[in-house]
């Protein structure tokens, strides 16, 4: 059984500074935290819940944006066994008019703090059942092409760390999102290649789409995939959410719990 809470979810609509996501996943006995999210939220919110953030196996950051990383800087990493990431995640980012919007936590202070596991691969969390997908590879032309900011160099940011991770089931996968900067698409995809398997159960988290030509390229393509269940949840623009009602997807709400 594989039981997925929802930390913190943005609102209905895309509001930037409201716009963070964390989701805490068990399975088998390993417990995931699955990034932080903007500020204390994923702190007050576990209050509300009465949900229990000790003891945490591995925390995975899907990308560096501050509005999956800042949470790091609330919780209490001596309860974090490990904190799994691509290596690019703790590049310094930066947003035209906005300044820095990377991890606010330097990645030497966090090695201080907990193990860190730095992976471009994929990295098996638990062997055949769940994995971090490392970087993923980008075939689709209709997603994953746009950079977000810059870099410290000043080159362009196409968030190329932005990953996910699959749990393996019996039958069928689950894939869970941060961002998809490098396309929902892509990472379904790279999922079903680096698990073995072509049916999924669900896919979760957010799928990053702000114009509608990808938008609509995206639902082209789940509607010829077997997918069971569709959540999109962190950063579509309403138009997003529209079409992907329209083939059945459900939102998701903050404290909201799924179990499959």
């Amino acid at each position: 059984m594989v039981n997925i809470t929802v930390l913190h979810n943005e609102l209905g609509n895309f509001i930037e500074e409201k716009s963070g996501f964390s989701v805490l996943i068990k399975f088998d006995h390993i417990k995931i935290l699955f990034d932080v999210s903007y500020s204390d939220d994923i702190i007050q919110n576990s209050k509300k819940g009465n949900i229990d953030l000790n003891n945490i196996d591995y925390l995975v950051l899907s990308h560096g944006h501050i509005d999956h990383t800042e949470g790091l800087k609330f919780i209490n990493l001596s309860d974090i066994k490990n904190v799994l990431a691509h290596p690019d995640c703790f590049q310094k980012k930066f947003f035209e008019g906005v300044g820095e919007i990377g991890c606010p936590i330097d990645l030497k202070d966090l090695k201080k703090k907990s193990n860190i596991i730095l992976s471009k691969s994929p990295y098996w969390i638990l062997k055949d059942k769940i994995v971090f997908l490392g970087e993923i590879l980008r075939k689709n032309d209709f997603e994953g092409k746009n950079p977000v900011g810059y870099l410290e160099n000043d080159e362009k940011d196409y968030v190329k760390e932005d990953s996910a991770i699959a749990i393996r089931t019996e039958k069928r996968l689950i894939i869970i999102s941060g961002c998809s900067h490098s396309g929902i698409c892509n990472i379904i995809e790279y999922a079903k290649h680096v698990c073995k398997q072509k049916k999924i159960l669900a896919v979760l988290g957010g799928f990053h789409l702000f114009d509608k030509l990808s938008t609509d390229k995206t639902i082209e393509y789940f509607k010829k995939q077997d997918i069971e269940n569709i959540y999109p949840a962190h950063c579509l623009d309403s138009y997003a959410f529209l079409q992907f009602e329209k083939i059945g997807a459900k939102r998701i709400h903050t404290l909201q719990e799924l179990t499959f």
